[in-house]
């Protein structure tokens, strides 16, 4: 009997389909009314991430108002900071809050506790897998090891990493030490996602927009690579897709360098650069604005054919440049969804 193929998986692995699939970052959250009530009567954000039947409910929300191709997996990339024992939470407005960590709290972080402690999480993936259709991919992930640091070390989402930066540049031992655990944490993670059920995974470097090429390939691409090549050391031929925001010029080295199979553009890489300056076969993912989604119309409607057309030469995951915002009325997330399936 023929499996039941899943476009997106095979789009990831390289192979063209006759329309691009779509799936939609932050796909699961508060711009869909039933995650809003879902959300309102729970304890709070990382009990939705911890209760399996809250985050599998809220990762096939989106899949049942939308013919997406794809459920990614309702987690956070800051359960890897609480899995390894620094406190995190999620302020209502504020985003997450952390304890600031210090050189001297790195030697504290416990990687031994990690796997037990996002049990939780693995289950929610295997309960969606069990769920999924047969035609659809299951997208796991984590956050890239510079990414989460940035939020480890500042305490918080910052507009420029400075906290980080002057971190990595003063401490740059301690700063090492912390890198080299995300990144066994990372791998330990994405492999138990795959153990437990997911198709495709995807590394979130969401702060690399404010770094020197210096910094970057030292704390970008360096870590990305290692932690893909640690992945597939254990999950052979795994699909990967590199998400670095903000990677402007250096994208083409991240891909060369991580080997990662899809790379993710932001909204302000430049269809044309990325073309031409990415290896022909190298599937991409992106990369419609946030905010040309959230306004919708005839504008949305023209960039987004824009986008499909630009990357038609190459295997195309169609997604936003980064994560649907609260803003979003549905009707224009079923008219994009209409306009890539369907031209």
């Amino acid at each position: 009997m023929t499996a039941t193929p899943k476009i997106l998986l095979e789009t990831v692995l390289g192979k063209a389909q006759a329309r691009p699939p779509i799936w939609i970052m932050r796909q699961a959250g508060r711009y869909l009314p039933e995650y809003r009530e879902l959300r309102a009567a729970a304890d709070g954000f990382l009990d939705v991430c911890y209760t399996p039947k809250l985050a599998t409910e809220v990762t096939l929300q989106p899949l049942r108002r939308f013919d997406l191709d794809a459920a990614i997996l309702f987690s956070d990339i800051l359960v890897i900071p609480d899995a390894l024992g620094q406190k995190v939470a999620f302020e209502k407005g504020e985003g997450p809050i952390l304890d600031p960590l210090s050189k001297g709290h790195v030697s504290m972080l416990n990687p031994r506790q990690v796997l037990s402690h996002l049990q939780p999480v693995l289950e929610t993936v295997a309960n969606v897998r069990a769920a999924l259709p047969a035609d659809k991919t299951l997208i796991g992930f984590c956050g890239a090891p510079w990414t989460v640091a940035t939020y480890m070390i500042g305490g918080k989402g910052s507009p420029d990493q400075a906290a980080a930066r002057l971190f990595a540049l003063r401490e740059p031992d301690a700063f090492r030490a912390l890198i080299d655990i995300l990144v066994e944490a990372s791998i330990d993670y994405l492999v138990a996602q795959f153990e437990a059920g997911v198709d495709v995974v995807q590394i979130f470097e969401s702060w690399a927009l404010n770094l020197d090429e210096i910094s970057f390939a030292n704390h970008v691409i360096a870590p990305n690579k290692r932690v893909v090549d640690g992945v597939r050391a254990r999950v052979p031929n795994a699909p990967i897709i590199g998400f670095p925001r903000g990677a402007a010029a250096m994208v083409s080295r991240y891909a060369a360098e991580t080997q990662v199979n899809m790379l993710g553009l932001d909204y302000s890489m430049p269809v044309g650069f990325a073309h031409q300056e990415l290896p022909a076969g190298l599937g991409v993912q992106g990369n419609l604005d946030p905010l040309r989604l959230a306004a919708g119309g005839v504008q949305m409607e023209m960039r987004a054919r824009e986008i499909i057309e630009g990357f038609s030469g190459r295997p195309h995951v169609f997604n936003l440049g980064h994560g649907i915002i609260p803003q979003t009325p549905i009707e224009h997330v079923a008219r994009l969804v209409d306009i890539v399936k369907k031209g």
